[in-house]
């Protein structure tokens, strides 16, 4: 004698077990941690162009001071010539005295670059700083979630294995043809193999049952297996 009640327990553990699996796969703490990476790739890149941009600046910035220095060491070169007595000549002196001069005015034009592109520089590092704020909390809160997520996955993974322990201690009070059978057809439908016959009504696709169908079920002896024909599930009468 079939023992259906059994065989619908099988089934009930057997769809908690994949509500478990699609719960775990589903998990909330995933779209967060998608959304997170997502965002963080977003700021690493505004990151990297920041930073080459500060980059060049920063190049130039050195450049113009570089070529300011190089111009002062050769004022104060030019500056010592004029006061070391070595030369006397008034027209030399003189000459020495106009690119003394000159080199000032050029010192100061890098100067003022330098200290302009310097200028242009502090937003960017205000930029940097933001975005390095931002994903320091994503990161954070990357943290959090991970947690979260493991936390969430082992408690599912818990209940999975208890669910499947239930199930494999009731599956061995069962036929092995019989569970073999359940098997085949829950491989084939990829989900509920058994469902009850409410009144003339598949409990499993919902679908009403002719009248001759529902007449050749009713017929059949308790302890025989009996199909919808329509979607193929074992049915209990």
């Amino acid at each position: 004698m079939i023992d259906f009640g059994v065989l619908l327990d099988v089934q009930d553990h057997d769809t908690r077990a994949e509500q478990v699996r699609h719960r775990r796969a589903s998990l909330p703490q995933r779209n967060e941690l998608a959304r997170i990476g997502a965002e963080l790739a977003t700021l690493e890149t505004a990151e990297a162009e920041v930073s080459a941009r500060r980059h060049e600046l920063a190049r130039q910035e050195k450049r113009f001071e570089d070529e300011a220095a190089l111009v002062e060491a050769k004022a104060a070169s030019e500056n010592r010539r004029l006061y070391s007595g070595e030369i006397t000549n008034p027209k030399e002196l003189q000459a020495i005295e106009v690119e003394i001069a000159s080199l000032k005015r050029r010192q100061t034009e890098l100067e003022d670059e330098a200290i302009l592109l310097m200028e242009q520089i502090e937003p960017v590092d205000g930029e940097l700083a933001a975005l390095d704020d931002r994903m320091a909390a994503l990161r954070t809160a990357q943290t959090a979630a991970t947690e979260e997520l493991a936390a969430a996955e082992a408690e599912a993974d818990a209940e999975l294995v208890t669910v499947l322990d239930e199930r494999a201690a009731l599956a061995t009070s069962l036929d092995a043809d019989l569970l073999a059978t359940y098997e085949r057809v829950q491989a084939q439908l990829r989900g509920v193999a058994v469902s009850r016959l409410v009144g003339n009504t598949c409990d499993g696709c919902h679908l009403a049952l002719s009248a001759v169908e529902l007449d050749r079920v009713k017929r059949e002896p308790p302890g025989v297996l009996v199909y919808h024909e329509e979607c193929g599930r074992i049915l209990v009468r």
